[in-house]
């Protein structure tokens, strides 16, 4: 679904941080549509969740904009991405690879090694998910780790991420749970 997305909203932020990098990301993002309409991000998705929290500190913009780049990494790695759209399938996991940097990237310059390292393990183990066929668990992990962006971790948090490591079938729910808190 195509909708005419909000001025400021994070995909548009992210069509234009990509456009103004020039280069083959830039080749890559979809501007064929002539009222500049993009699928929608989801209303409570990951990007939106992490830069809602309290840990953000008055930088909101900037988290659920490097938080939707990484996001975005991850779908052009398993799912449709609503941004990018390689004409290839290995062009577009480098592109998603390129996303990942980008957005990890600006978290650094932010300072926030504990989202850093946050976002490295929802990477990691949302590829760990797609391994084991499991979608659902990756969707979870996303949105867990997009809350211990925003609100911090926990000891919970680490448990669950111990469960889905180890390939635990009470990791799905470990993950549900924290991201519903």
């Amino acid at each position: 679904m195509s909708v005419r997305l909000a001025e400021g909203s994070s995909l548009e932020r992210l069509r234009a941080l990509l456009l103004d990098e020039g280069g083959l990301m830039a080749s890559l993002v979809d501007v064929s549509s002539s009222d500049g309409s993009i699928a929608q991000a989801p209303v409570a998705g990951p990007a939106q969740l992490a830069a809602s929290g309290p840990r953000v500190d008055g930088r909101g913009a900037d988290y659920e904009l490097l938080v939707e780049t990484i996001y975005e990494g991850y779908l052009l790695h398993y799912h449709a991405p609503r941004v990018v759209h390689p004409p290839e399938e290995d062009l577009g996991l480098l592109a998603g690879d390129r996303l990942y940097a980008l957005g990890l990237a600006r978290l650094v310059k932010l300072g926030d090694v504990e989202a850093v390292a946050e976002l490295a393990d929802v990477i990691t183990l949302s590829a760990l998910a797609h391994g084991s066929a499991n979608p659902e668990l990756a969707d979870a992990v996303w949105m867990a780790g997009a809350r211990a962006v925003g609100w911090g971790a926990s000891p919970h948090h680490d448990r669950a991420k111990a469960l889905t490591r180890a390939g635990s079938p009470d990791a799905l729910e470990a993950m549900r749970s924290l991201a519903a808190v």
